[in-house]
């Protein structure tokens, strides 16, 4: 559904976006991450056809990206990060003129189905300008979803909104997805991008260092993991022999419960289990804490990037 080759965007000798090689498959969620600054937004202009790219090539639903190709963008739904709407119409009058644009069948039922799923269908005859800026960003999704597209590209698709507006967008996005719409989805709210996406890639200094999904992903953005463990008594007695394990980093001991960090490079939960039965221990549950992608995120500084490209074992 999108593809770009070796996708370059240069800007007075200074490299914004630098052999992009993205692949978003038909059906995925996908959520194209990366610290400001880091190219998506350049990447996400030159997918819409907005800015030309300097190098490389890009393919939407099968047809590669030209200048005039106004066929193929009319298959793609867009939501931008901030809203250009024409102030003085209201919602109804701005989605009837799209519709007959789009040469919408049936355009009346397909407008009060999108107005009912983002809780506006009772602001249609508001004009656009006394919409709030969560208003809007709703509104957006009814207009980008209008003409039913096959692709949408998003772009901080839930900024403004508040919790109950940002669950309605995440339903909505699911839902889409279901019925068959491919979705990109740039977003710095990590939270939601890691309820909603199936496969994540992340740019920084305009070079794609990861594709993947997103347990692979946050367990290549740490050299550890934690393990919480129950055990059938108290385990101080364990503080000596656990110090002494080179795998363990650091580990805290509360009753017969026990957080253990653990180096990645290889699945050490057989080797922690002989121990606990060598003192004499009973192993009640053990359970990888899970990182979350918002905490794996935040490890993406210029000293740890490798942790991203590292081959597994």
């Amino acid at each position: 559904m999108i593809q770009t080759e070796n996708l370059g965007k240069e800007y007075d000798g200074l490299k914004v976006v630098d052999g992009l090689n993205l692949k978003v498959e038909k059906g995925d969620i996908y959520g194209f991450l990366g610290p400001n600054g880091a190219g998506k937004t350049t990447t996400i202009m030159m997918l819409l056809g907005i800015i030309p790219q300097t190098e490389g090539k890009i393919y939407l639903l099968g047809e590669e990206l030209k200048p005039r190709n106004i066929e193929l963008k009319r298959r793609i739904g867009v939501v931008a990060e901030n809203q250009y709407l024409y102030r003085e119409m209201t919602a109804q009058e701005y989605l009837d003129f799209f519709g007959e644009i789009y040469e919408i069948q049936n355009p009346k039922k397909r407008i009060e189905e999108l107005l009912e799923a983002v809780g506006l269908k009772d602001e249609r005859n508001k004009k656009l300008g006394a919409y709030s800026k969560g208003m809007q960003q709703k509104f957006a999704f009814v207009r980008a979803l209008l003409h039913d597209p096959e692709l949408l590209i998003l772009d901080e698709p839930v900024a403004n909104l508040d919790p109950n507006g940002i669950k309605q967008i995440r339903d909505l996005i699911e839902e889409e997805n279901r019925i068959g719409r491919t979705v990109l989805v740039s977003s710095h709210l990590l939270s939601e991008v890691e309820k909603l996406c199936k496969k994540v890639g992340i740019i920084n200094q305009g070079k794609l260092l990861v594709e993947d999904n997103m347990d692979n992903i946050k367990r290549r953005l740490t050299d550890t993991i934690i393990m919480r463990i129950e055990l059938n008594q108290e385990a101080n007695s364990l503080e000596s022999a656990l110090r002494q394990i080179p795998y363990v980093t650091t580990f805290n001991i509360t009753g017969n419960k026990l957080d253990i960090r653990l180096k990645t490079d290889r699945d050490y939960r057989k080797d922690l289990s002989q121990t606990f039965v060598d003192h004499g221990f009973l192993i009640l549950s053990m359970q990888t804490k899970e990182m979350s992608l918002e905490e794996a995120f935040m490890t993406i500084t210029h000293q740890n990037i490798s942790l991203l490209t590292r081959r597994e074992n």
